[in-house]
């Protein structure tokens, strides 16, 4: 895994304070396109801090419902240099269509989500777990997430996501995509073959659709977040199972769905 210094670089700024200019430095977060090619086609571009880029081309590729079993990942191949990452996969994967228009609706006037696209729908089924938490364990995990974001304490540039139990973080990325963070635990828990029913997801941005199906197709319980989560992410939430606590800092939280999860 890269360390925080792999993911930033110093730049010459001009600092303006108190009505005059002063030149320095500062740290920014570094940010890199890498190329995903899938069984030799030319995939995607990513986006993405430098580092963990096996961990996020697989992740990605299960969020797009192209890997659904790690049976079918026959080989990756990482190139840093030239930023490529070659997947070679068995069967026929998802056309690439499939992943560049998506949307999900709330239909028929009663609440319930739909998926319009496969990829989005493909591996989400609802997540069924007895885990149970206590808010002091959510208190500290995301002490935890807080402490262990380096990069985001030297730029203000980067997300950060952990997977936990509930007293210890199992794994932790940062990357200057909030998806991509997601993606990169989506892709360890996989190629690790990482259990997910006694698991939480501790993440710093907003709970949005698109990471909340990530989180129902890894089959984790509990997400927790520092920040808020959208109206659509709830509803769907609701349906698929998982518990979704949201402003989890300073000795308070809210908690959307699925309290009995969360107890003293």
């Amino acid at each position: 895994m890269s360390g925080a210094k792999d993911k930033v670089v110093k730049l010459p700024v001009s600092f303006y304070k108190n009505g005059s200019f002063t030149e320095g430095e500062d740290v920014v977060v570094r940010e890199a396109p890498v190329t995903l090619y899938l069984n030799d086609q030319e995939f995607v571009t990513l986006v993405c801090s430098p580092g963990e880029l096996k961990e996020l081309a697989v992740g990605f590729l299960c969020s797009e419902g192209v890997l659904l079993k790690r049976e079918n990942l026959k080989s990756i191949l990482i190139n840093e240099d030239d930023r490529l990452v070659r997947v070679e996969t068995a069967g026929d994967p998802a056309p690439q269509e499939r992943f560049l228009k998506r949307f999900i609706t709330s239909s028929s006037g009663r609440g319930r989500v739909s998926f319009t696209f496969a990829n989005d729908s493909s591996g989400v089924g609802r997540v069924e777990s007895d885990m149970r938490v206590a808010p002091r364990d959510i208190f500290y995990l995301t002490d935890q997430l807080e402490k262990l974001s380096g990069v985001f304490k030297t730029t203000g540039g980067a997300h950060s996501a952990a997977l936990c139990t509930r007293d210890r973080v199992v794994f932790f990325y940062e990357d200057i995509g909030r998806h991509n963070a997601v993606d990169k635990i989506y892709g360890r828990c996989f190629l690790d073959g990482i259990p997910y029913a006694d698991k939480i997801l501790v993440f710093s941005g907003r709970i949005s659709t698109e990471i909340l199906i990530k989180v129902a197709k890894m089959g984790i319980p509990v997400i927790v977040s520092r920040s808020a989560p959208t109206e659509l992410a709830v509803k769907l939430a609701d349906q698929l199972g998982i518990t979704v606590v949201g402003f989890a800092r300073e000795g308070r939280l809210s908690l959307y769905t699925h309290h009995k999860r969360v107890a003293d």
